[in-house]
């Protein structure tokens, strides 16, 4: 059996983390998080991810329309005690996970991806014509 990192997520754990998910994007919406770092930021949840034992999550969030990504997760971070209650109130289970916030990195990732795509020398690879090589290289 494999074991590690790589590990593909359960369907529990997946169809937990989307409750989780749908509980805190709820939560955000409706503005019931009273900390000065979330002061007129909207907060959106990209994904959870759960642990195999569910009782730990990865949450990776995004300011909605950029913003200081770094107070916003010590925000969500002071703010964790409360979440925890708020989502126990409304997903169903034995125990509550602990929730790590985290930046959303995959934005970032996408852009870099779109800007390398977009390059001249990439793009014409991309085409599918062949590059002419230059007389100098020996060929």
């Amino acid at each position: 059996m494999t074991r590690g990192r790589d590990r593909t997520p359960s369907q529990r754990q997946l169809r937990v983390g989307e409750e989780l998910r749908h509980a805190l994007a709820s939560i955000f919406e409706r503005g019931q998080v009273r900390d000065p770092g979330l002061e007129g930021v909207s907060v959106t949840v990209t994904e959870v991810r759960m642990s195999p034992d569910l009782r730990n999550s990865t949450v990776y969030v995004m300011p909605l329309g950029g913003g200081d990504t770094g107070s916003v997760i010590d925000a969500l971070r002071r703010a964790k005690p409360y979440l925890r209650h708020q989502v126990a109130r409304t997903v169903r289970l034995k125990r509550v996970p602990d929730m790590d916030f985290r930046a959303d990195g995959s934005f970032d990732r996408a852009h870099h991806v779109d800007t390398l795509l977009s390059e001249p020398r990439v793009a014409h690879d991309l085409q599918g014509t062949p590059r002419h090589r230059d007389s100098d290289d020996g060929a």
